[in-house]
């Protein structure tokens, strides 16, 4: 097996099962929720989508962080290390206020918001939702953070227990604390579980011998140089998926065009591909932490590894197209879809092949971009391909679902086409963001 290849799969096998957990995890809680009522579901829903949304501000010291010590832990740079762990913390420190402040202050008026401004009875048990969940980010945003350091010092596998160990108090603790406190004990149940992670994670991190040494060497640089790097090789990720998730919330509105039929089968036709891009966006985290890695030991590798997570990702993507194609009857039954939203997800599992292995390719390739300090170039290829995907989505809806899925396709395409172009450029170019780190 190419060596490249070889330790994208040994990177990306880890992230992927621990996002895995994850969503299983949230299926199951809403399966117990769902005994409280349609209220209560709504009010889980609303909470766990502003949760998602807020994910795009930890990624900014997240991956920020996890890029930047992969890039000193190939340079052999403890000073550089110590910077990068010290950006990412302060970081944290001064974000993490704003959002749970903020997040209380504006509590109902978000409610209000999301749930289209009607004083429905999910509105006090979403509030109800917030008023936990939301002191909750402080330590969700660390355990991002824990999760990214352990990443960019080149363990995966801890943040894979970790997820796996939080997600499972989550399963433990549900029925119990539900069963108490309603809406209020899911918000909990979450919140333990996670402050029971985040200090497993923050032991492993005082133990890990690339870690400890970094403790031990001076500062490379001055704090504001550690944070302004930071944020600047974060921020550009974040935005990508936020775009991204911007993106997927206007497309659930250009299907509602088609009925309430092709929105319920939109909406469980996408949880099926959950599984398929997870995986890809195990192989993109793959990617840049092995890219950033070598970067930092003074090797240009990024054509063999984007050659090489490019092939994986659309491996898979072909092995999962082919699956929800073949499945795609028995994974709608699984959902309890009726005949006509079974008929319309069917379809649009057995159309959205193409697109599947397209992006597949392409969000392999970013962890390219975003390992070698190139994020922001890949982010006005994805600030286009959404725009223009979200048009050619709205133009196209007139052939119903398999009209979506073209448009999906053809945005894809000229995203690879564009992303491909500026790969082929790269090497010849300066790098910029992660290369101007300290090394040495």
């Amino acid at each position: 097996m190419n060596v490249h290849r070889r330790q994208l799969v040994l990177l990306a096998r880890p992230v992927y099962f621990s996002l895995l957990a994850s969503v299983a995890a949230g299926i199951i809680n809403t399966v117990w929720v769902a005994r409280l009522g349609g209220p209560a579901v709504a009010a889980v829903a609303v909470a766990t989508t502003t949760e998602n949304v807020l994910l795009g501000i930890a990624l900014v010291f997240g991956s920020g962080t996890t890029v930047l010590v992969a890039h000193a832990r190939g340079a052999h740079d403890p000073a550089g290390v110590r910077a990068a762990v010290r950006g990412g913390w302060v970081l944290w420190a001064l974000v993490t206020p704003l959002v749970v402040a903020g997040g209380l202050l504006a509590r109902e008026p978000l409610a209000r918001l999301v749930l289209g401004g009607t004083d429905s009875a999910a509105l006090p048990l979403t509030v109800a939702y917030f008023t936990l969940s939301l002191p909750g980010m402080a330590v969700f945003f660390a355990q991002q953070l824990v999760d990214g350091l352990l990443k960019g010092a080149g363990d995966t596998r801890t943040p894979m227990r970790l997820a796996l160990l939080s997600n499972g108090l989550v399963l433990a603790l549900d029925p119990l604390l539900i069963h108490l406190h309603g809406v209020r004990g899911a918000a909990a149940a979450t919140v333990l579980a996670r402050c029971v992670a985040l200090g497993a994670g923050l032991l492993v991190l005082r133990r890990d011998p690339l870690l400890r040494a970094a403790r031990r060497a001076a500062p490379g640089e001055a704090l504001a140089v550690s944070l302004r790097r930071t944020l600047t090789t974060g921020l550009p990720m974040s935005a990508d998926f936020t775009v991204r998730q911007t993106g997927a919330l206007v497309l659930v509105a250009i299907v509602a065009r088609l009925g309430v039929t092709a929105v319920a089968a939109y909406a469980i036709a996408y949880k099926a591909l959950y599984v398929a891009t997870m995986a890809f966006y195990a192989v993109r985290q793959a990617a840049a932490i092995h890219t950033a890695h070598l970067r930092g030991a003074g090797r240009d590798a990024r054509r063999g590894i984007g050659r090489q997570a490019v092939l994986l990702s659309a491996a898979l993507g072909l092995t999962a197209a082919v699956l929800l194609a073949a499945c795609a009857p028995w994974i709608m039954a699984a959902f309890g879809a009726g005949t006509a939203v079974a008929h319309e997800g069917v379809l649009f599992l057995r159309c959205v092949g193409p697109y599947l292995v397209l992006m597949a390719g392409l969000i392999a390739l970013g962890g390219v971009f975003e390992g070698s300090g190139g994020a922001s170039v890949l982010l006005r290829v994805t600030a286009l391909g959404t725009a223009v995907q979200l048009a050619l989505a709205y133009a196209l809806t007139g052939l119903g679902l398999p009209g979506v899925c073209l448009a999906l396709a053809l945005a894809t395409a000229m995203q690879c086409v564009l992303a491909g172009m500026l790969f082929r450029r790269a090497p010849a170019q300066e790098e910029t963001g992660v290369s101007s780190a300290r090394v040495g």
